[in-house]
């Protein structure tokens, strides 16, 4: 049976709001001259980056895929898929932030990041320790889902405050 797992919305949230947040005032303070460039780059970088926080995992009986679009593939994410039976271990690294990220490592060596931002990611270890026979105990999200929040929160005020900006 194919399960698929996609990006967290709260992760997905994040950055398209602070990517608004980011760039809504710039077709308003352009010179006129630029305005209609501006507003073509907005909306293509609002494009870009819903299109880039569309990764998913899917997940069969045989195997587990991570399926990127076309653009995130152009800026260097590729697709992977490895059989169940391939998966020796699970080894993980340490982040500069303190937080850990983990990784499939294969019978051939290959090493493959295991996404850490996706709905139903306690389903999403259950089928990985279930297809694998490997403990996923310590395995956790890359960072705190507040931290998220925390930022879709902080955007949406700041785009907030700048419609109030320039309303006045």
């Amino acid at each position: 049976m194919k399960e698929k797992f996609i990006t967290l919305f709260s992760v997905k949230s994040s950055l398209i709001s602070l990517y608004l947040a980011l760039t809504i005032p710039i077709p308003f303070i352009s010179i006129e001259k630029l305005k209609i460039p501006s507003i073509i780059t907005f909306i293509l970088g609002l494009y870009l980056i819903i299109n880039i926080t569309s990764d998913y995992v899917e997940t069969c009986n045989n195997k587990i895929s991570y399926k990127t679009s076309l653009i995130s593939r152009y800026f260097g994410k590729e697709n992977w898929e490895i059989y169940w039976k391939d998966i020796k271990l699970i080894k993980s690294l340490p982040t500069s932030q303190g937080s850990k990220v983990y990784y499939f490592n294969t019978k051939k060596g290959d090493n493959f990041l295991i996404p850490q931002r996706v709905e139903n990611y306690d389903k999403f270890l259950l089928l990985v320790s279930k297809n694998t026979g490997i403990a996923i105990n310590e395995i956790s999200y890359i960072s705190p889902l507040w931290t998220y929040k925390l930022l879709t929160i902080i955007s949406v005020l700041m785009i907030i405050g700048e419609i109030f900006a320039f309303l006045n």
